[in-house]
């Protein structure tokens, strides 16, 4: 059956950024298709969304973290896992911030802050989850890039500069450890209607511009991620790594 391609039940996963956003439509598809998933959030918030899945019947565990701080991204990713049983086929990298500043205003620590969260820790996360993974000789490693790994954007060179990077590790990490039965991907979104985008959404001539030049008519939604999440955590993508998908309603080639 074809169905069984996609079948992830029983699976342990651990989500960052996993309290809003597409980080949150990632894991809900996770647990909608029978995983159990540990999220790691930077707020109280994190205990709350865990909650609210488990409420639904799903088994889902928060875990509140610092990623700017690299012992948290070790910490985290140890607490993270106990609860799954110190085991983990899957992993989603969402966790992400933004600071917008044209490139000679852009202020160095946020410059830190930016790549500490959105490639460091990726890094660092990947490369745990990749030792558990390699001795099973499974697992499926979901990265988070952008639109930005394929054009510049503007007011966003730390952002720019740390999704490319994640691009880029994705590729490495594949080659490194396909062979050995993990398959490392990344999806790019395009413009999405999320809290990281509200002060675009707010602005009516850039949210008109925008919207124009998607061929779909709209901006994306946290919803619009599940079906590629359930796809590169499953056997049916076992022969796709290495691979950089856009989720943008066409807005790349246009």
């Amino acid at each position: 059956m074809i169905s069984s391609l996609f079948e992830i039940s029983g699976k342990k996963a651990i989500v960052t950024g996993g309290t809003r956003g597409l980080g949150h439509g990632m894991a809900e598809a996770l647990l909608e298709a029978g995983c159990e998933v540990s999220i790691i959030g930077s707020s109280d918030q994190v205990k709350t969304t865990a909650g609210e899945f488990n409420g639904k019947g799903f088994r889902c565990h928060g875990v509140k973290a610092d990623l700017r701080e690299r012992k948290e991204v070790y910490s985290s990713f140890e607490e993270a896992l106990l609860p799954l049983g110190g085991d983990l086929d899957i992993l989603v990298t969402a966790a992400g911030i933004q600071r917008r500043h044209s490139a000679e205003d852009f202020p160095i620590e946020e410059w830190d802050e930016v790549l500490s969260i959105n490639l460091h820790a990726v890094f660092i996360q990947c490369q745990l989850a990749g030792r558990i993974m390699l001795k099973k000789g499974y697992g499926k490693i979901i990265n988070v890039a952008s639109m930005a790994c394929f054009f510049g954007g503007q007011t966003i060179p730390a952002y720019s500069a740390a999704k490319g990077g994640v691009m880029q590790l994705t590729k490495e990490m594949s080659n490194d450890w396909v062979r050995r039965g993990v398959c490392v991907n990344s999806i790019a979104p395009g413009y999405m209607d999320t809290e990281m985008n509200s002060a675009l959404i707010a602005n009516e001539t850039r949210n008109r511009q925008i919207t124009e030049r998607i061929p779909a008519g709209r901006w994306g939604t946290e919803a619009d991620v599940k079906g590629i999440t359930i796809f590169l955590a499953s056997a049916a993508s076992d022969y796709v790594s290495g691979a950089v998908i856009p989720v943008d309603g066409g807005y790349l080639v246009k």
